[in-house]
């Protein structure tokens, strides 16, 4: 009976041992290696997939510049696209690629004759040069002559300037002006913008932003005088955000979060500082991925009124680490697994052996001595 026991509590032993051991010669692990990278000239892909719940898509730019003074205005070079959302999250259109060309249209021949007509009645040169198709840009010329034929090139006039252009009802380029119509028309809306971005590996930032942007020069602007007192509300949630491809196991501390959701109406910057981390994962079959791993912080300032007003939107500022993690897959190898089977069953069958050698001798030393009578 002894025997039989020692050998069923074997048997259960080698079994548990050789599927652990089974679990771990089939389980990957990884080794992590810190190197100062050395990569020189390269560039990042930014992956964004982003929600706005409160702002219309014909509001919304955005931005790309960094440290080195590349910079990239509405983004119309990348693959961006967008697609319009009701008040409750539904599709209204067809998805559309990001282009702030689409909403730049001249104003009709109909325009130009109603503006040349005004002109010439008031009398002088500029009657003349608009019967040809020139349009007035209301006392922002740079010099005598200039033209403003779209709405756009009025806001530019305006701007060279320095003069606000918050009522474009006078405008007669406005009037048939895509922009101020689509701003109208989407008032209420949502936005879902998603796609990629290629900039530079150096610390910068991509921004979304209400109005059309531009370079004054040294400083970014964007134009909001077209909303006027509108409230731009920049609830969002991220769906998705990744400075490169997934490698296995990957977990990007963006992805799903929701902001602005502890209030009623957030309008104010949204920012959020990375710390982008360059890593290299390289798996079983020795394919090496380059891509990016990344912590951030967050920020919330909320809208302030008065001349240094606070632009409302979200932000993304983020910065390279000198430090590069290499990442590297390995397994077991069978000889090594073989070995361990066979460890376990000698080593578990050896000792079963001792346990029993000595239960039996322990066993006849008892019985001799009972027989004995020497057994108290």
């Amino acid at each position: 009976m002894s025997g039989g026991i020692i050998t069923i509590v074997s048997s259960v032993v080698m079994v548990l041992l050789f599927l652990s051991e089974l679990r771990l010669f089939l389980t990957t692990s990884s080794a992590h290696e810190l190197s100062v990278d050395v990569g020189r000239g390269e560039k990042i892909m930014i992956h964004f997939d982003v929600t706005f719940h409160k702002v219309p898509c014909s509001w919304l730019s955005l931005d790309a510049m960094d440290i080195s003074g590349e910079l990239h205005l509405d983004l119309v070079d990348h693959d961006v696209y967008k697609q319009r959302l009701s008040k409750n999250g539904t599709p209204l259109k067809e998805v559309e690629k990001h282009n702030v060309d689409a909403t730049k249209k001249k104003a009709p021949a109909a325009v130009n004759a109603t503006l040349a007509g005004h002109e010439a009645g008031a009398g002088g040169e500029n009657g003349t040069a608009l019967a040809t198709g020139c349009g007035s840009c209301y006392g922002a010329e740079d010099k005598q002559g200039d033209c403003c034929n779209t709405c756009d090139e009025v806001r530019a006039a305006y701007r060279r300037k320095g003069w606000a252009l918050s009522n474009v009802d006078h405008i007669e380029q406005c009037a048939h002006d895509l922009y101020t119509e689509s701003i109208k028309e989407q008032a209420g809306e949502g936005c879902h913008m998603w796609g990629m971005l290629e900039v530079n590996k150096v610390a910068g930032n991509f921004h979304f932003a209400p109005g059309r942007s531009y370079q004054q020069g040294s400083m970014h602007v964007h134009d909001i005088a077209p909303f006027g007192d509108a409230v731009i509300d920049f609830h969002h949630t991220i769906h998705k955000l990744s400075f490169g491809e997934p490698y296995p196991g990957m977990k990007n501390p963006l992805d799903g979060a929701k902001a602005g959701q502890a209030t009623a109406v957030a309008t104010g910057m949204f920012q959020y500082f990375l710390k982008v981390v360059p890593t290299s994962y390289t798996d079983l079959s020795n394919k090496t991925l380059s891509t990016n791993q990344f912590s951030v912080t967050e920020n919330f300032r909320e809208a302030q009124g008065g001349a240094g007003r606070t632009l409302p939107g979200v932000f993304f500022f983020y910065d390279l680490s000198p430090i590069k993690v290499k990442i590297v897959e390995h397994s077991s190898s069978f000889l090594s697994f073989l070995t361990s089977v066979c460890a376990i069953v000698g080593g578990v069958f050896t000792v079963s052996g001792i346990v029993d050698a000595f239960v039996y001798t322990g066993t006849r030393l008892i019985k001799k001595k009972m027989e004995l009578g020497k057994f108290s």
